[in-house]
């Protein structure tokens, strides 16, 4: 089992789960974050610290696309270990709306 981010972080971006992963298994994209299946050790101690509840464990069904998502940019973006970063103003607007795939971005964030 590993956790993955879903298209509930898509432009909130919250980075709370960052500050809490012992193991730094995060990676930062311009508009999200995802986390390494390879490097999360399933501890679980990001999930209850999104606000938009975008971290799940891949035990769930219909988190397929999420884990090849996941696995996919993780080997792209860069590392992110701290919360450094301004929440983008617009989070809370974007919390909790669904569908917010079309505005994915492929493009990296900064990292630390």
């Amino acid at each position: 089992m590993t956790y993955v981010v879903t298209d509930a972080c898509i432009k909130c971006k919250y980075m709370d789960c960052v500050e809490v992963c012992p193991v730094d298994c995060f990676y930062e994209g311009e508009n999200m974050l995802v986390i390494n299946p390879s490097e999360c050790i399933d501890c679980g101690v990001c999930e209850p610290e999104c606000p938009a509840e975008a971290i799940l464990p891949d035990t769930e069904s219909g988190l397929e696309q999420w884990l090849e998502l996941n696995t996919t940019f993780s080997g792209q973006w860069p590392n992110v270990t701290r919360n450094a970063q301004q929440t983008p103003a617009d989070a809370d607007a974007w919390k909790g709306k669904p569908g917010k795939m079309e505005f994915f971005s492929p493009e990296p964030g900064a990292g630390d």
